[in-house]
């Protein structure tokens, strides 16, 4: 069953930068010129078709992935009021996840999720790399910001040098 990734960026995260779905990924770029790009994708869990959050990963365009981090649904109650309506407790089968597995259904298998809590935290996530990147102005009294760059190669021997 398709997961209707572009549907699920564009009504329930609504994020406030442009980007694109490839396949069941939705790709953003920050500046012209630079080389790191934020891809999204669905993290799966141990069980196959079910997934129970994002996966966020900085990706440098020649030397791959440089950062990556996962945003739990049931961290950021994003289909707290689902659960609750079908009374799906804590640690109960299918509690914040969604599964891809029912091929008869129309409707997306994420529906009912409220992804504001979500859209926060990639937001959150997207300033540390990409500043500005939220379109909100910075906050006052903070010095400049950093602006991204690649994360630090290896020394020799395969040992990162202080």
């Amino acid at each position: 069953m398709p997961l209707h990734t572009k549907q699920f960026f564009d009504d329930v995260l609504q994020l406030p930068f442009d980007g694109t779905v490839v396949g069941d990924a939705f790709y953003a770029t920050f500046g012209s010129g630079s080389p790191l790009r934020l891809r999204i994708d669905f993290a799966s869990t141990i069980t196959h078709g079910e997934y129970g959050g994002l996966r966020l990963t900085v990706v440098h365009a020649e030397q791959g992935a440089i950062d990556t981090a996962i945003l739990s649904f049931a961290d950021h109650h994003t289909f707290a009021r689902r659960d609750a309506r079908l009374d799906i407790a804590p640690g109960g089968s299918g509690y914040s996840t969604f599964r891809d597995w029912h091929t008869q259904r129309s409707e997306p298998p994420w529906k009912g999720a409220d992804g504001a809590e979500l859209s926060q935290a990639i937001e959150q996530y997207a300033e540390v790399w990409f500043p500005g990147s939220s379109g909100r102005p910075p906050v006052p009294g903070r010095g400049a910001r950093p602006t991204a760059h690649a994360a630090p190669g290896l020394g020799r021997g395969g040992r990162r040098t202080r």
